[in-house]
């Protein structure tokens, strides 16, 4: 009888700790984009979020202020399953339709862009939190103009590119696709829509096939751009609202570079974030805490990802469950001393 109290109570003891791991552990969320070819968000945080040096990065930072290049991994729709085209609309689409990341919609010639030449390439897509998934990849149409909002339209029907689970090579994942004959500048439009859950994230990334078409013969030339080395994305990570366990995570207390926008006073319309107009470049806690939440975060929180409360709600369940296992004990010891006397 002794030894089976013995084991019991290894057991139970044992129990704790194990429940708090599994309780405690969770998914990763995705995040990402495009860096071969660039996106207009990795571009323009490569560029310097505080200090770009384009003019459509410094329009974009004037419309949005610069929290959204510090989270540049995170345009995403976090319940789109597959409804790309339903739930974004025309004009929006370099966004998701999120206005936190609107100033990557703005109609310009001049946004930072790749040369690109037709026929086979490889594509890089960096993921700073990899998932299973499957990336699609579309091209503008014969006549685009990117001085004109982009259309669902203005896209080819097909995409040229389509891959389910690519190799993650070096924290990218990396593919292949045969580029279609094309003239002049163009978009490329991705989708990552992840199998493991219904988030999807979208990228923009402009191109340039060299010639002329009669929608770019009068364009002047637009800047290269680049893409964030290792270290600046790590440099910068702090600054980030993106929570790699889910999608919540609350700005640094000053408010600085909260979701609700990191203001740029003197930059265009003085630095209007998601949460509203943003004074002399912060934005109050309490308005910063209220953009990071869910439903600031594209919607609906992904199934198999979390938010900020998860690891609290683990442990709190953690605690119920041990403390359920500690009752248990203490009533087999006095079940135990009963017996022996």
């Amino acid at each position: 009888m002794r030894m089976r109290h013995t084991a019991l109570r290894i057991s139970l003891l044992g129990l704790a700790p194990l429940t708090l791991t599994a309780l405690a552990a969770g998914p990763a969320g995705a995040h990402g984009s495009m860096t071969d070819p660039v996106s207009r968000v990795s571009a323009c945080f490569a560029e310097g979020p505080e200090h770009p040096r384009s003019a459509a990065c410094k329009a974009m930072v004037a419309a949005g202020g610069t929290q959204p290049l510090y989270d540049w991994n995170e345009v995403n729709i976090g319940d789109a399953a597959g409804r790309h085209r339903q739930i974004i609309p025309d004009g929006k689409l370099c966004s998701a339709g999120r206005a936190k990341y609107k100033g990557l919609d703005l109609p310009r010639a001049d946004w930072p862009g790749s040369k690109l030449a037709s026929g086979k390439h490889t594509f890089r897509y960096r993921a700073t939190a990899p998932h299973r998934g499957t990336f699609e990849l579309y091209i503008t149409k014969d006549g685009y103009d990117p001085k004109k909002p982009l259309k669902w339209s203005d896209l080819e029907a097909k995409p040229f590119a389509k891959v389910t689970n690519p190799t993650l090579n070096a924290g990218s994942y990396v593919f292949g696709g045969t580029v279609p004959k094309k003239s002049g500048r163009h978009l490329i439009y991705s989708i990552w829509q992840r199998s493991d859950s219904p988030e999807a994230f979208y990228t923009c990334s402009d191109v340039d096939f060299g010639g002329k078409t009669p929608a770019t013969k009068a364009l002047a030339p637009a800047p290269a751009a680049s893409a964030p080395s290792d270290e600046q994305i790590a440099e910068d990570a702090a600054k980030s609202t993106v929570d790699h366990g889910g999608h919540g995570g609350d700005g640094p207390d000053d408010g600085g570079h909260g979701e609700a926008g990191h203001g740029q006073a003197g930059h265009g319309e003085g630095g209007h974030g998601e949460g509203g107009h943003v004074k002399d470049g912060h934005e109050p806690h309490s308005a910063v805490k209220a953009a990071n939440a869910p439903a600031a975060q594209g919607g609906r929180l992904a199934e198999t990802g979390g938010d900020s409360r998860t690891t609290a709600l683990a442990i709190g369940g953690a605690g119920v469950l041990a403390a359920g296992c500690a009752t248990l004990f203490l009533a087999m010891r006095r079940r135990s001393a009963r017996h022996r006397g």
